[in-house]
């Protein structure tokens, strides 16, 4: 078991990226699903958000029971990979929408012990200059989170249900990195920061931390929708440009914009935040991503590299900030709660993702591609105006630690 804490960056990371790729892995097979399940629109907007409300189950749960701070994280960890890829595989024996979503739920729940004892393990071996190590993670969060896109390119010809079974081996193997190579972290954080309710009134006085909070809010009300429904709409702006346009297109430019292209931001973001601030950062990525939802619908059925592209810088900003605004709450937080402030924070932003997922679906058939996604730019619009007022906090934060020095 190694002991190096670039080696231990490496497999969390690698673990993460595999077991990840369970969060999208039915919703690029939702065509078949449509036929195989007979899916309605409700139906298939609620298999897409299925996910992000096991995981805003499975995060409260595991908070308000503790699990990271009673048990073995890798082990939590590595159950957690192995229960999610059971719960996958299973989707290719039923052909029930309702079985099927249930069993998304169960998938998101399990994830909910992968990604938050991630981010524990990535303190535990980084207590300081872990901005990079983090960048890193949500890099291979994100990337995970767009790898059924690419694995499809190769399947999709030969059954689409692979997709369902490569997903689950690589969170197995997940399994197998974080307890079998990986060893225990130098430095344990356990019996720390859990989470209490009795705190919650603390965290919401604390006007720094829910400022951090709205920008957060925002950030998630664009966030997973776009992740969800950015695949379809290029499949269908490619075809519509050009019907005899492959389909495989769509998932290419999908898995570069949001895999490739993400990573790339999340790695840049945590780097430019250092030099510029966080709160800057934030603002700066979400202006570009804000402008991007709006005007993306616009080029709807025209040039496709203009679509790619912005495709492309849209899926660069829309992530870029993500891991900027937890940093910023564990800064502003008290120890003695910065543990349930960040739950708080995590369990809100993916029930946002919830509503915004199928507000997408609802409003796409009355509005179009060409105009739906701007329904996305209102949340990173408002966290602007919450970060922009958390500007002024950090300035006295700093000025504080001049005076100390």
């Amino acid at each position: 078991m190694t002991r190096n804490r670039w080696i231990a960056l490496a497999l969390i990371a690698t673990a993460v990226l595999f077991t990840l790729s369970l969060w999208f892995s039915a919703s690029v097979i939702i065509l078949d699903l449509r036929t195989m399940w007979g899916l309605t629109k409700w139906t298939e907007a609620w298999l897409s958000a299925s996910v992000p409300a096991g995981f805003v189950i499975g995060a409260f749960i595991s908070a308000f029971y503790g699990f990271a701070d009673r048990f073995n994280i890798r082990k939590l960890f590595a159950i957690s990979a192995i229960l999610g890829s059971f719960f996958n595989i299973l989707l290719i024996f039923t052909n029930i929408a309702g079985v099927g979503i249930t069993l998304r739920v169960l998938t998101g729940i399990c994830l909910a012990g992968v990604y938050p004892p991630a981010v524990k393990l990535i303190a535990q071996w980084f207590p300081k200059q872990r901005g990079l190590a983090t960048g890193i993670l949500i890099a291979a969060l994100t990337l995970g989170s767009s790898l059924p896109h690419f694995i499809s390119l190769f399947v999709a010809s030969l059954d689409i249900r692979l997709v369902l079974l490569i997903t689950s081996t690589l969170a197995i193997i997940a399994a197998w990195l974080m307890y079998g190579i990986l060893g225990d972290a130098p430095v344990d954080s356990r019996n720390k920061t859990p989470f209490s309710f009795g705190l919650m009134k603390k965290i919401i006085k604390n006007k720094p931390v829910m400022l951090a909070n709205y920008g957060y809010f925002g950030h998630m009300w664009e966030l997973y929708a776009m992740w969800t429904w950015l695949p379809a709409f290029l499949t269908a702006s490619f075809v519509n440009y050009s019907p005899s346009t492959n389909l495989w297109l769509g998932l290419l430019i999908s898995f570069v914009a949001i895999g490739v292209a993400g990573s790339i931001g999340c790695i840049v973001g945590g780097l430019v935040a250092d030099k510029v601030g966080r709160s800057n950062l934030t603002i700066i990525a979400m202006g570009i991503s804000a402008v991007c939802a709006l005007v993306i619908g616009l080029t709807f059925g025209n040039n496709i590299w203009l679509t790619s592209i912005l495709s492309i810088i849209w899926g660069v900003s829309v992530v870029a900030d993500s891991a900027q605004f937890s940093v910023v709450v564990s800064e502003f937080s008290h120890s003695e709660y910065v543990g349930t402030a960040l739950t708080f924070q995590m369990c809100v932003g993916f029930l946002i993702t919830i509503l915004t997922i199928n507000f997408i679906s609802f409003f796409q058939g009355w509005v179009g591609w060409q105009w739906v996604f701007t329904i996305l730019g209102i949340g990173p619009i408002l966290g602007i105006i919450a970060m922009v007022k958390l500007k002024n906090y950090e300035k006295i934060e700093i000025q504080n630690l001049d005076e100390s020095m």
